[in-house]
């Protein structure tokens, strides 16, 4: 099955890929790597603001982060040509715009990589990091970036 028809079987529509707010490229591919930028936290067309521990809650947190996790996937589609090149999920880097007693971080950005294996199945079993920051671009509540091992580089 291909990744659009499994998008398909799980309801997904992916967003149109964001441009980028400053110097830099969504994706770089380099080798059998792509290195997705950091892509920060829209939910249905809108900025998730705010900062976990104060006014975002930890559900908001884990849709923020998912979210990030589908515009990853759309510029990889745009990247690409196919999300079908992507041959697995090598690393997500996970940035929580958190209080100092705030410490959920994991769970936050699980909600970007749960979405990876419901996507990629064993292929989007990846290492992470997930770190608590005091402010991120745009005032957003999280931002994820990404490696991901590429087919026919």
């Amino acid at each position: 099955m291909s990744i659009e028809q499994r998008l398909q079987e799980l309801g997904i529509t992916l967003p149109a890929a964001a441009a980028p707010v400053a110097s830099y490229l969504p994706v770089v591919v380099q080798g059998d790597l792509a290195y997705v930028s950091g892509q920060i936290s829209f939910v249905e067309g809108e900025l998730v603001k705010g900062r976990l521990g104060d006014d975002v809650s930890l559900e908001e947190g884990m849709a923020a982060a998912r979210g990030c996790g589908l515009m990853i996937l759309a510029q990889l589609k745009a990247a690409l040509g196919s999300l079908d090149r992507v041959e697995r999920v090598v690393k997500l880097g996970g940035f929580v715009n958190s209080t100092p007693d705030f410490t959920d971080q994991p769970k936050v950005i699980n909600g970007a990589s749960d979405l990876m294996l419901e996507v990629f199945g064993e292929a989007g079993k990846h290492a992470r990091a997930a770190v608590g920051v005091p402010a991120l671009p745009l005032g957003v509540a999280v931002e994820v970036d990404a490696v991901v091992a590429i087919k026919g580089a």
